[in-house]
């Protein structure tokens, strides 16, 4: 089974609104709030193939649904595509991979036109004990074209697609051992100081030891208050990364110039460390 990121979450509890706008000044277009039928409340960032989803409640102060209660605010999930939610929970079992049963889910979705439609979605998800301090699980979308439109598709930063994923792990061997058993041996790379690299397609996941990611972001990496082995880092590709810079200068965003690309610190609205690369 190949690897093919759907999308990355960020928990944003019941700070909802401070997200959304975080993202906006960050040149983000994001589609209108959308309610789960699970208890839930999330904004998106769509690009071409994957997406950024915003995660909550709407409701300041408000209950948050059980799966998420516990985790801080910062990126908190790894998602995987899948076409066939129910038959991928059986041979992932089958394998020894603590796969739970797959849910089935929705939320209306406001379109542009003013006309409201319903996405629905199955998802299969990992035991929390399995990884990461997150949720790692895929996604099947009954509805693609609920999510993907093109008036959505367009972003003021010129944001066309996700293009890394960073993980802070204790021991990257012991998340590589969870992806072998899932992906097989062969979709497994290494890269240097002990990291681990997963290709999904267009996308690198990559887990690096706790040291490693300290030595890279410094203080630009989030607040790991809360949490262990967790995801630390996104990077976005974009159209024209002197217009990414001039548009982030405009507002009032700092972004540090790196090779080949731009990096924004973690701050409390997000609590992740994101690159914007040429």
């Amino acid at each position: 089974m190949a690897p093919v990121l759907d999308h990355l979450v960020i928990d944003v509890r019941d700070r909802m609104a401070a997200g959304a706008a975080r993202m906006a000044a960050l040149g983000f277009q994001l589609t209108p709030l959308g309610r789960h039928s699970l208890g839930s409340a999330n904004h998106l960032a769509v690009f071409g193939e994957d997406y950024l989803e915003l995660l909550g409640t709407d409701v300041p102060g408000g209950a948050l649904r059980p799966d998420i209660a516990t985790y801080p605010v910062g990126l908190n999930g790894l998602v995987f595509r899948t076409q066939q939610a129910e038959a991928l929970s059986a041979g992932l079992v089958a394998r020894g991979v603590p796969a739970l049963p797959a849910q089935s889910f929705h939320r209306p979705v406001d379109l542009p036109d003013g006309a409201r439609e319903e996405a629905r979605f199955r998802t299969v998800r990992l035991d929390r004990g399995a990884g990461l301090d997150g949720r790692i699980y895929w996604c099947e979308h009954l509805t693609p074209q609920h999510v993907w439109r093109p008036e959505w598709q367009v972003h003021p930063n010129g944001a066309t697609s996700i293009a890394r994923v960073l993980i802070s792990a204790r021991d990257p061997e012991r998340q590589a051992a969870m992806f072998r058993r899932i992906f097989g041996e062969a979709a497994l790379g290494q890269g240097p100081g002990g990291r681990v690299l997963l290709p999904c397609g267009p996308v690198v996941v990559e887990v690096a030891p706790h040291a490693a990611v300290v030595a890279e972001l410094g203080a630009a990496a989030p607040d790991p208050a809360g949490r262990g082995d967790h995801l630390v880092l996104i990077a976005f590709r974009v159209r024209d990364l002197a217009a990414a810079s001039a548009l982030l200068r405009a507002q009032g965003v700092l972004a540090e110039a790196r090779p080949g690309g731009l990096r924004v610190a973690a701050e409390p609205a997000l609590n992740a460390t994101l690159d914007f690369l040429a």
